[in-house]
């Protein structure tokens, strides 16, 4: 196939969800895990779950950047954004995740200069036209994003930025889905595993998930049949007793993932000893920072941070929605004290996020998603 439309013909939607519900076996049911909430907004935009047989659920995962990041280190942010002579930038998507006082807009609005930008390039432009501000990119993602950042680093490095830094809140993938599988909370048959951070690390760090716990993971593009294709995959091989990794998104991610991206990432950035996610704790070696040779572009090292942990609001049950525990429509504000415009979680906030998804297409509840 060469072209989008062809990746949502309705004629081969239909077949491949009949083939689906032949291979699903009636007296069992099966729960996967769609790790990236890309692949939650195209299940939801379109209808995905409705072609599924009622003993096939999906659960949402922790891979949205944004939901991920806790309240004390969106406090961290804003209390850098509050210095003085301070130009902080950030994703969009960032710019209204709630912490512990407020929202970058609310900081923005009582006067800090936070500015929108579209990449971390976009900073370091701003630095360079702004000598005398110190510029700070808000740095979040999985390692989708995080080779952006250390390119940018090695950029402001070379030409010698001193007046730029990085925020870094880079997070990884494998951690996230291990404390997923320790979980006590929840049974999972597999995983459709992230397309876009598969592009830059590639297939081979979800081996232990095969090994180890006996859970088959997909690789997954994000059209509908990109969706449908790895769910059938999966359930293939849950019939002929394999547990193996998978990569349908062949067409984007190369097995072994991208040399260059990872190489840039492992000069510029070190590993965490310990980073709290929202909704799952202080999980160990899940996260970057900046690395000792390239401190003077750390913004942690600048700047004197509170460094708070602040804990989420009692109404929000992020946490269980991150962890597939519960779908948004069963949090008990979802859709009510929290929606896009008035969001108390990120879950609601971000263009990522099952609950923006849940609410943006609306799947209110269990009867209307199946009525």
């Amino acid at each position: 196939m060469k072209f989008v439309d062809e990746y949502r013909d309705a004629g081969r939607v239909r077949a491949l969800a009949d083939e689906i519900a032949a291979l699903c076996d009636p007296g069992r049911r099966y729960t996967f895990m769609e790790v990236c909430g890309g692949h939650t907004h195209t299940i939801y935009k379109h209808g995905l779950e409705d072609l599924l047989p009622e003993n096939v659920t999906l659960v949402h995962g922790p891979g949205c950047p944004v939901c991920v990041i806790p309240m004390g280190r969106v406090d961290d942010a804003i209390h850098i954004a509050r210095q003085p002579d301070v130009i902080m930038t950030s994703f969009g998507d960032m710019t209204r995740v709630p912490g512990g006082s407020g929202s970058f807009l609310d900081a923005k609005a009582a006067g800090a200069d936070i500015r929108m930008v579209y990449s971390p390039l976009d900073a370091l432009k701003i630095a360079r036209a702004n000598p005398d501000r110190r510029v700070v990119f808000m740095a979040i993602g999985f390692e989708t994003t995080a080779p952006s950042t250390a390119m940018t680093v090695l950029r402001a490095a070379e030409e010698g930025i001193a007046n730029f830094s990085v925020f870094c809140n880079h997070v990884l993938i494998i951690p996230g889905i291990r404390a997923i599988l320790d979980s006590p909370d929840l049974r999972l048959d597999g995983f459709i595993g992230p397309g876009h951070v598969s592009a830059v690390i590639g297939c081979r760090p979800y081996a232990f998930i095969a090994r180890d716990y006996g859970k088959p993971l997909v690789v997954a593009g994000f059209e509908p049949l990109d969706i449908l294709q790895s769910i059938h995959m999966l359930l293939t091989q849950l019939a002929q007793g394999r547990t193996e990794v998978e990569n349908q998104y062949a067409r984007v991610v190369p097995w072994a993932g991208n040399p260059v991206a990872m190489e840039a990432i492992g000069r510029v950035m070190r590993l965490r000893p310990y980073f709290e996610w929202r909704g799952l704790g202080s999980i160990a070696d899940s996260a970057l920072g900046v690395a000792d040779a390239y401190a003077a572009f750390d913004a942690e090292r600048l700047f004197d941070l509170p460094g708070l942990r602040v804990a989420d609001p009692k109404s929000c049950q992020c946490g269980e929605v991150l962890k597939g525990v519960l779908k948004p429509w069963e949090c008990k504000v979802f859709g009510t004290a929290c929606t896009p415009e008035t969001p108390i979680g990120t879950c609601m906030v971000s263009s990522e996020g099952a609950c923006a998804a849940y609410y943006t297409f609306g799947r209110f509840n269990r009867e209307a998603i199946r009525a």
